[in-house]
């Protein structure tokens, strides 16, 4: 497994904090962030989001937040995951 780091919150402590990296292989996005409180993960896992799909949240999932000002770093991994998707199918 390869990781790249994209980034991380910029108003970090020296803490955990929330971070993005890409997955080289599949090109998906990793992300670490503060798992979303008790009422925020009951809405999330009670709204009927999409029609018929189940609601819940699975046991394997989680629902996190990342903060707004990381959407620019997020932006540079969803370009760097479409980068390596990308050079994967032209490999295949």
């Amino acid at each position: 497994m390869t990781l790249r780091f994209v980034g991380i919150d910029p108003n970090t402590g020296g803490e955990g904090s929330p971070t993005v990296w890409v997955e080289e292989e599949s090109a998906d996005l990793v992300l670490q962030g503060e798992e979303a409180n008790g009422l925020l993960q009951a809405f999330v896992g009670s709204t009927e989001w999409v029609a018929g799909h189940k609601t819940g949240i699975p046991a394997h999932e989680r629902v996190i937040r990342i903060p707004a000002r990381m959407v620019p770093i997020l932006r540079e991994a969803c370009d760097a995951a479409e980068r390596a998707a990308a050079e994967h199918r032209d490999v295949r």
